[in-house]
């Protein structure tokens, strides 16, 4: 399939299905059977040749932890409901029953693909001289290098427990991994049954010396060790087995420490109910049922695997040891703009607003913002939201240093992120202990807008500079998520920033905004009236479309939106990374409505939408909007979100003519949604060009220029060969 024919198959012939009725719950997609359909393509880039194989082995990794926190969030919440007896179907109709029961055979059949996979990519890695052996495969002399492994860095951190009535059964946490065992006492020949907790506070995989790269997993090093840590017994029998568990936050509506509130729900989230129980082939019966007994789980919570267990800590072994075996290096570029202005942020803001496209360009201009805020004596303020950011965030020490200086700082600080929410409280202290003034939102809301600003005194006045962006805080995300970071230092936006901001720390619900929308209020609302108005465009024959990019979609009322405007004639394009509940290509419904998935070396996670407002995406009048809201029920109605109107003709242009048309055009990382939910690739022969939108951003650096972007920047599909 050559690019051209990819490009026109984006928008293939509209499909008849006549029993769909396209008011009932059939027009949508399952949230949960969408999202494991993103994790197959993850899945799949394990398999792709054109990916490096480390890389590969990276994305098989990435795929299993993605599936354990699905089990530990998203089936957790489905599994409750049904134990409940909730029968309440999703916008698609299917009860939580219904969906458990669907997404059980489509996850076996996803960790079954998984251990397949890492036995090819295992071959192809001992092609390339990386091993992961047994314990059997172990020369003499390897076996004696182990013994001082172990001897220095595990066995003072074991706990062997045997299983009997003068033993508790022991508390296996959330992503616990531990090995059963069954062994006999050589004087009289009696049973016993104990569990040897593997430390997670240790590598998986134990490197050994030699001139190529041969790893032993910790687990095959325990059991080489059992004569040690059991002396007298013979091992007979043995599995391992892993536990994932309910990670859902509950904390009180009332709390009034919310710091202290949340601490004490991270400790239920270690003892939530077991979701997921997967062990090894080989387990005896008596000893595998005593386990599911004392965890509580039944056998449709078990699931047996004949291969790894754990395969998210894969990851250890990509090295960059081996970086013939990784993507090839990328620097992120600084902006020629800033360069010209020696560094100053302020000075390159001041000239006019800036748009920087992450990772292409260095997330290092966000952090120098800040840092050069907290040193500049003119700076009165800063104030900044804190969904995620790295564990020693130079982000966090520059708002520090800043407050130390005198300077009034305000962090709010997200303790609902998740996952995140012991590094937030921990950051929140530091930034207490130097003296900002540190708050945590709404307990009902996520705030999950992303906005920094620094109000400067310039002469007579204070000037507001204001960072809006589509990704979080965080400079090692940063690194491999696509994200777009706008500085401005436009009044009406850094008023806009200002009234977010008081809302967020005093509650009340700003009015009057000039620029900004935003959720749980008036961000969905723009939305739906901004579908609708294109709509109305092309009912009066005036050109009408919509490009959108996002993470998921799946907001029952902007997909019906969608499919009204498709049905009047608007052209829909959308980039949907992750879950998308609304079905594209149906003939009557959605026949104007593209979906393509990218999945590549970098992750998308911008959000952005473009309208034709009448005159088509190429005109100046196009209206342009960037976000840090997925299309969801959460993020349009349980969050604070943002919706920023670009109004620079300049950003526009490198919104609409390079970031979206490049991400459209795109042909080597996309996937094209079908009328029933699937995703299909292009077949892509070997010597073919093919269009790779992450590609062309590395290797242009005219893009980050000095803001000079236009339709010339359009991708055409004639670069030199991927």
């Amino acid at each position: 399939m050559t690019n051209a024919d990819f490009l026109e198959s984006s928008f293939p012939e509209p499909v008849e299905l006549p029993d769909l009725d396209p008011t009932g719950p059939g027009r949508f997609f399952n949230r949960e059977l969408s999202w494991l359909g993103f994790n197959w393509r993850v899945l799949e880039e394990a398999e792709n040749p054109r990916v490096p194989l480390l890389e590969r082995l990276r994305f098989l990794s990435i795929s299993a932890t993605n599936l354990d926190e699905f089990y530990t969030v998203r089936v957790a919440g489905l599994r409750e409901l049904a134990h409940a007896g909730n029968t309440s179907p999703a916008a698609d109709g299917l009860s939580p029953t219904e969906q458990l029961v669907l997404i059980d055979e489509d996850a076996r059949s996803l960790m079954k693909t998984q251990q397949r996979v890492l036995t090819a990519l295992q071959k192809e890695m001992q092609d390339n001289g990386i091993s992961i052996l047994r314990r059997e495969d172990l020369s003499e002399e390897e076996v004696k290098h182990l013994d001082d492994v172990f001897l220095a860095r595990v066995f003072p951190v074991l706990s062997p427990l045997a299983i009997d009535p003068a033993h508790p059964f022991p508390f296996i946490p959330n992503n616990g991994y531990a090995l059963a065992l069954q062994m006999e006492r050589r004087s009289d020949k009696r049973t016993l049954q104990a569990l040897l907790p593997i430390p997670a506070q240790i590598d998986r995989f134990v490197a050994l010396p030699g001139d190529t790269m041969r790893f032993l997993p910790l687990e095959d090093l325990l059991l080489l060790k059992i004569p040690t840590l059991f002396p007298g017994y013979k091992l007979k029998a043995h599995f391992g087995f892993r536990v994932l568990r309910d990670s859902d936050l509950e904390v009180e509506d009332e709390a009034e420490d919310l710091v202290r509130e949340f601490e004490v729900a991270l400790k239920r989230r270690r003892r939530g109910e077991v979701v997921r129980l997967t062990h090894s082939a080989g387990a005896p019966p008596k000893l595998m049922a005593v386990i599911m007994a004392e965890l509580g789980v039944s056998d449709a919570e078990v699931i047996e695997l004949d291969g790894m267990i754990g395969m998210s800590d894969l990851s250890e072994l990509v090295t960059d040891a081996r970086s013939d075996l990784l993507w090839p290096s990328f620097t992120p570029r600084v902006p020629e703009r800033v360069t010209d202005f020696d560094g100053d942020m302020f000075a390159a803001i001041r000239q006019k607003d800036m748009l920087l496209h992450h990772p292409y360009e260095t997330f290092d201009m966000v952090v120098r913002f800040l840092h050069q805020a907290a040193l500049d004596p003119n700076v009165v303020a800063i104030k900044q939201t804190l969904y995620r950011t790295s564990k020693d965030s130079p982000i966090v020490e520059a708002l520090c240093e800043a407050a130390e200086d005198g300077k009034s700082v305000t962090a709010l600080v997200e303790l609902k992120a998740r996952f995140d929410e012991a590094a937030n409280i921990r950051q929140s202290r530091r930034l207490e202990r130097a003296g900002a003034h540190v708050v945590y939102g709404f307990i009902d809301l996520k705030t999950h807008a992303k906005i920094s600003t620094v109000v400067r005194r310039e002469g007579k006045d204070l000037v507001t500079y204001t960072h809006y962006g589509t990704g979080n805080y965080h400079p090692i995300t940063a690194r491999i998520y696509t994200d777009l970071s706008l500085f401005t230092c436009d009044a009406k936006l850094g008023r806009d920033a200002t009234k977010v901001f008081n809302y967020l720390s005093g509650y009340a619900p700003p009015e009057g905004l000039d620029n900004l929308a935003i959720s749980p209020t008036t961000l969905k609302p723009r939305l739906l009236e901004m579908i609708a108005a294109e709509a109305e465009y092309a009912r009066a024959g005036k050109p009408a479309e919509i490009w959108a990019k996002m993470n998921s979609i799946i907001d029952s009322e902007v997909i019906d939106a969608l499919y009204t405007a498709s049905q009047a004639g608007v052209k829909i394009s959308l980039v949907v990374r992750g879950i998308c509940g609304l079905r594209p290509g149906i003939a009557g419904l959605s026949e104007n409505i593209r979906v393509k998935s990218i999945i590549g070396r970098f992750l998308e996670h911008s959000r952005i939408v473009c309208f034709g407002n009448g005159f088509g995406l190429q005109s100046k009048k196009a209206r342009v909007f960037i976000s840090s809201a997925d299309w969801m029920g959460r993020n349009l109605n349980r969050r604070v979100e943002t919706l920023i109107e670009i109004e620079n003709a300049t950003v526009k242009a490198q919104i609409v003519s390079q970031v979206m048309a490049a991400n459209l055009a795109d042909v080597a990382q996309s996937w094209v949604m079908g009328p029933e939910g699937s995703f299909t690739r292009p077949i892509i022969p070997e010597g073919e060009f093919a269009f790779n939108c992450h590609r062309f951003f590395m290797e242009n650096p005219s893009l980050s220029g000095r803001g000079s972007a236009g339709a010339s920047d359009v991708p055409k599909l004639t670069h030199t060969e991927d």
